[in-house]
């Protein structure tokens, strides 16, 4: 039985997204590694800046990680200079985690180089099709954490 066009579909969506996750990744480690912190350091300080002070469990779900890694996380954040631990006004035995000053610099200088990098991809692209893949990629991020059961990122949600 041959595939039907779904199929085809449905490999080819395996075989893009794959690729663009593994470029993603490389991308990432290679311009993130010169700024002193390694790549999950650097999602969770873009966590903090974007988000705000953040419990530990939230940083760990934002993360994908479990509560003892966003820990380890925060404790090499920490340790750097880029996040502190603040008693949370909520919770007597929580903690909430933020960004320091110099985590929010340090958050610039790294997210600046890399939207220098996008937007010289992006300058490539007709502005329509630029619309038309940031929203396709927001639709597919929520429609693939709908379906494992892992929240939808902030970032979709807008």
């Amino acid at each position: 039985m041959s595939p039907t066009p779904l199929d085809r579909d449905t490999r080819s969506l395996y075989d893009a997204l794959s690729d663009l996750v593994r470029l993603v990744q490389f991308r990432d480690r290679d311009r993130i590694c010169c700024h002193d912190v390694s790549v999950t350091q650097c999602y969770g300080l873009e966590s903090l800046v974007r988000r705000g002070p953040l419990s530990l469990g939230a940083l760990a779900a934002e993360l994908y990680l479990d509560k003892s890694t966003a820990s380890r996380v925060v404790d090499a954040l920490e340790r750097k200079g880029y996040a502190r631990r603040d008693a949370d006004p909520d919770d007597a035995r929580g903690v909430r985690v933020s960004a320091t000053a110099e985590g929010r610099k340090l958050h610039a200088r790294i997210y600046g180089d890399i939207l220098r990098e996008e937007r010289e991809i992006l300058a490539t692209f007709p502005p329509e099709i630029r619309a038309s893949m940031t929203e396709l990629l927001r639709r597919l991020v929520m429609a693939m954490a709908d379906r494992s059961n892992v929240p939808t990122p902030s970032c979709c949600s807008r």
